[in-house]
């Protein structure tokens, strides 16, 4: 793409996000995907399917409309592109969606079991247990499967404000996660996975181990993202 692509710069984003995925450990292979929206435009940006992280350039990557319609891009898009445009039009708020298979955070959801706010690092980032969907029927399976997994959190998520719990566990799948751009989900996504290992190593010292205060819970979440969050410095320095 030339420097006058008005999608350059969210292209750069998103190959840098997928490259994130693999060199912080939340992709092996080939095992995960990072998309953002430009909803001005009205376009996502996606991986292409199986495409190496190591070899993924930002012109390989495949823009499409919030329909999935391909507009850019010679390669097809990741398989999982219906169930992030599902998050896109359910929720708003978001600018970038990640999926990965990490490992602590596929256990989870393999276990169709939500991960408890045990402490508070967990609480600093999600306002209580990070949710997992019930199971997927074998119709919503065999038939637009992608799409009815995106459906399936949007239904999970009613009722909560996906600002405030940016990560789901698909039961018997793995994780999606999401923010206002689609670095920031990449963080989102590391951290949901450092909680996942606390949290599993937390009940394995202490299987009786509860969840936090409500108290506890909300200090910690709101002093880092409530209207008078006082962490770190102006400007997003922490």
């Amino acid at each position: 793409m030339t420097a006058t692509d008005p999608l350059k710069a969210l292209r750069d984003e998103v190959r840098a996000a997928n490259v994130a995925l693999a060199t912080r450990g939340l992709a092996r292979f080939t095992f995960g995907n990072a998309s953002a929206v430009d909803r001005e435009r009205g376009l996502v940006v996606i991986k292409p399917s199986g495409v190496p992280y190591d070899a993924l350039t930002s012109d390989d990557l495949v823009v499409t409309d919030m329909e999935g319609s391909v507009v850019a891009g010679t390669l097809r898009p990741s398989s999982d592109l219906p169930t992030h445009l599902e998050l896109y039009r359910a929720f708003p708020s978001i600018g970038g969606v990640v999926h990965t298979h990490s490992h602590y955070a596929t256990a989870w959801a393999q276990a169709e079991r939500e991960i408890p706010c045990l402490g508070t690092t967990h609480a600093d980032y999600f306002h209580g247990a990070v949710p997992v969907t019930p199971r997927l029927t074998d119709a919503e399976v065999e038939t637009d499967y992608e799409c009815n997994t995106g459906r399936a959190i949007a239904r999970r998520f009613d009722g909560l404000d996906p600002l405030r719990m940016p990560a789901v566990l698909v039961a018997g799948h793995a994780s999606f996660c999401w923010a206002p751009t689609v670095s920031k989900a990449v963080e989102v996504a590391a951290i949901l996975e450092d909680v996942a290992h606390m949290a599993y190593d937390t009940l394995r010292l202490n299987d009786a181990a509860g969840p936090v205060s409500s108290a506890l819970l909300n200090k910690h979440f709101n002093r880092k993202h409530g209207p008078g969050a006082y962490y770190g410095q102006p400007g997003g320095r922490s």
